[in-house]
């Protein structure tokens, strides 16, 4: 899947004009990109257009149109978009009430390091998580966190040959067994991937 370059984002005033629609556009796509793990655990796959999205509206919040700048973002936002032998996802740990979220970060310190995949007929596959920054303070986890799975070749044969696929966590705080990742999630995902 090809990086992000400049030519690729909308100017500002462009934006604005196209923002109610590309919006829409993308909030589709997501939906079918989400995996929930438990009640308080999601999983979104990033791929090029999530990313987009993720730049422009970036570039809308802080006005920013210096080149420079521009390619600060795209710097910073690029390497979430798929290699084409990986997927790469934001983990969320979700929780309304912010005393009953703190509570969760200290009790789950480390649990960006148990998510799992697991294709049809293939081990278990960890994700790498924050490559990017250490998101772990006082004991305690964030509530996002940035993983990489790399799939192994025979894995991502399987998946593009239409195996299922699996997710959960190891985490002695929190675990989940076996989500099964829905068909239209897997649709999405083959395309992140490069024929084998």
């Amino acid at each position: 899947m090809q990086k992000l370059k400049r030519s690729d984002l909308w100017p500002l005033e462009q934006y604005a004009e196209r923002r109610p629609e590309f919006r829409r556009q993308v909030l589709e796509h997501k939906r079918a990109r989400q995996v929930a793990l438990g009640p308080h655990a999601r999983v979104y796959f990033e791929d090029r257009l999530t990313i987009q999205y993720q730049i422009q509206e970036m570039l809308r919040i802080e006005r920013i149109f210096e080149s420079a700048a521009i390619q600060d973002e795209l710097d910073a936002y690029n390497p979430l978009v798929p290699d084409g032998s990986n997927w790469k996802a934001t983990f969320m740990i979700e929780y309304e009430d912010p005393g009953e979220r703190q509570a969760a970060l200290e009790r789950l310190s480390g649990i960006e390091d148990r998510v799992w995949l697991q294709i049809a007929g293939h081990e278990k596959n960890y994700a790498i998580a924050d490559e990017d920054i250490e998101r772990e303070r006082d004991g305690k986890t964030s509530a996002v966190h940035f993983l990489r799975f790399e799939i192994p070749k025979a894995a991502a044969a399987a998946v593009l040959a239409g195996a299922g696929m699996g997710m959960g966590i190891d985490h002695p705080n929190c675990t989940i067994e076996h989500t099964s990742v829905a068909p239209e999630v897997l649709t999405s995902l083959r395309n992140d991937l490069d024929p084998v």
